[in-house]
């Protein structure tokens, strides 16, 4: 069952004056240092907003629920969107920003499940999150836990990891349906061809579609639409990295 925006915002007591996309830009400026790894950062700002704002049930005062949403960001290195998203929620305060990457800040370089409100693994290390993300959807399944979503975000160039042939090869015939990637695909990838980002999920028996990265509106399209028994997989595709 799809929950409107209202009804979202309504149950997860999502709301303030950074509560907003025109805000993002703005929260992301307050945190500087030579690791930003903008692109990376950037690559990622409309489709996390997104989901955050209209898809995962998921709110600050509900960070422990068994019955949350789980989102795990893989693509770890460059987290400004992501703290920016999570701040404008309520989940981050907004003067922690300015100290990002600061050796006393909570928010680093890679986000830490244990210091930053709201997120669920350390991430950075490329290649573990999708996998990980399987291993939630099999536990929830295990504990009967059939309503929680499961979302993770990974980079295009992060499925030239091993890890991540199994975790896909594996999902789809387990039938995983709560189960949800996100491909955010900036060109980075070595071995990359066009349009086998999908196919390569379609050949292991996800539902797969490919967007526009920056276009809300069809990212939302495709975040709701049904795939039952099947894993779903959405390719995000924005400019390229060093474009």
């Amino acid at each position: 069952m799809t929950t409107t925006t209202a009804e979202h915002r309504q149950e997860y007591g999502h709301g303030d004056r950074y509560d907003r996309y025109e805000a993002l830009t703005g929260l992301m400026e307050l945190m500087s240092g030579d690791e930003k790894h903008g692109p990376a950062a950037t690559s990622t700002l409309d489709a996390l907003w997104v989901l955050y704002d209209r898809v995962l049930r998921v709110g600050p005062d509900r960070a422990d629920d068994p019955g949350r949403d789980r989102f795990l960001l893989s693509k770890g290195h460059g987290p400004m969107a992501y703290y920016a998203v999570l701040a404008a929620k309520g989940f981050v305060p907004v003067d922690r920003l300015p100290g990002f990457g600061s050796y006393d800040s909570p928010l680093g370089h890679h986000p830490d499940r244990v210091l930053v409100p709201g997120a669920e693994i350390g991430s950075g290390s490329l290649g573990h999150g999708l996998p990980i993300a399987v291993g939630t959807a099999l536990g929830l399944r295990a504990q009967g836990l059939h309503d929680p979503h499961v979302w993770v975000l990974v980079g295009d160039a992060e499925l030239d990891e091993g890890s991540n042939h199994e975790a896909i090869a594996y999902a789809g015939p387990a039938g995983l349906d709560r189960l949800h990637t996100l491909v955010i695909d900036n060109s980075s990838a070595s071995w990359a061809r066009p349009g086998g980002i999908a196919a390569r999920f379609e050949a292991a028996g996800w539902s797969a579609a490919t967007v526009d990265g920056r276009d809300h509106e069809a990212l939302y399209a495709a975040f709701t639409a049904s795939h039952p028994g099947r894993p779903r997989v959405v390719v995000a595709q924005v400019e390229p990295k060093d474009g």
